[in-house]
């Protein structure tokens, strides 16, 4: 999206000023401009003469092409009604959805509204040599959805350290994998790895193979002092659980897919 103007005035500053509030802009800032016509004074105050004409482009930044994409789509799935609210954000722009058809956004289990960011980040970062991260939100939905899994997560852990087997998890994004690895961590006896590829790739949640079983069918091993398996590091003075039990084959990212390279 690249706005173009043409300012007009009876100086080449009053056409460049034109320009401006024509672009919202205020006076003070600063613009590339063209002069396609200087001004021309009238002779003898009566004959010819002709103002100055100035030609102003803004370019659009990564956050106006992000936002315009993400309004077409949400128009051609006739959402017409959900609204779209922006705030800056360190290295990039959050917008936050919101009306009555805003469930068909967000879609199965976030994987619209995953995608959605997913293609919109595509857009803002497509002419640009840096990086700029898009996400987009509908209420506090990706905030419960992320308690959701780490429940998940430390439940499945658990479970791994009790029953000695490994559980499948269905297939997630990076910063959703990464959730379930962190929540994992936490609990003494249990470990994280990612399997598959592309869209398939899941985390799976087993038994440590280095940890001594603290579990039995019974419940907690009280012989060994009835230590609880899970540090949910409550204090600023706690150790963080297992901080050599890493997630497996687990590459590094930021934001929802991680960097989006072109």
């Amino acid at each position: 999206m690249i706005k173009e103007v043409i300012g007009v005035g009876e100086t080449e500053l009053d056409a460049l000023n034109d320009a401006k509030r024509q672009l919202g802009l205020d006076e003070t800032d600063e613009v590339e401009f063209e002069l396609i016509q200087r001004a021309e004074k009238k002779k003898f105050g009566l004959f010819g003469g002709a103002p100055a004409k100035v030609k102003v482009t803004l370019k659009a930044t990564p956050e106006d092409k992000a936002e315009e994409f993400l309004r077409n789509v949400l128009d051609k799935m006739n959402l017409q009604s959900v609204v779209i609210e922006k705030k800056s954000i360190e290295g990039g722009v959050e917008f936050d959805l919101s009306g009555e058809d805003v469930g068909f956004v967000i879609g199965r289990r976030g994987e619209t509204l995953d995608s959605l960011q997913y293609l919109t980040s595509l857009v803002a970062n497509h002419a640009d040599s840096g990086y700029f991260k898009v996400t987009i939100n509908t209420g506090n939905y990706r905030e419960k959805r992320e308690k959701t899994l780490e429940i998940l997560g430390r439940k499945l852990a658990f479970k791994a350290v009790k029953t000695g087997r490994k559980t499948n998890l269905e297939p997630m994004n990076p910063y959703e994998r990464r959730i379930i690895h962190t929540a994992v961590q936490k609990v003494n006896g249990a470990i994280s790895w990612s399997e598959g590829e592309n869209a398939n790739r899941h985390v799976v949640i087993g038994p440590d193979p280095k940890a001594k079983n603290n579990f039995h069918k019974g419940g907690y091993n009280k012989g060994r002092g009835g230590r609880r398996p899970y540090n949910a590091n409550r204090s600023h003075n706690s150790a963080p659980a297992n901080p050599d039990r890493k997630p497996l084959n687990e590459g590094d990212g930021t934001g929802l897919y991680g960097r989006i390279d072109k």
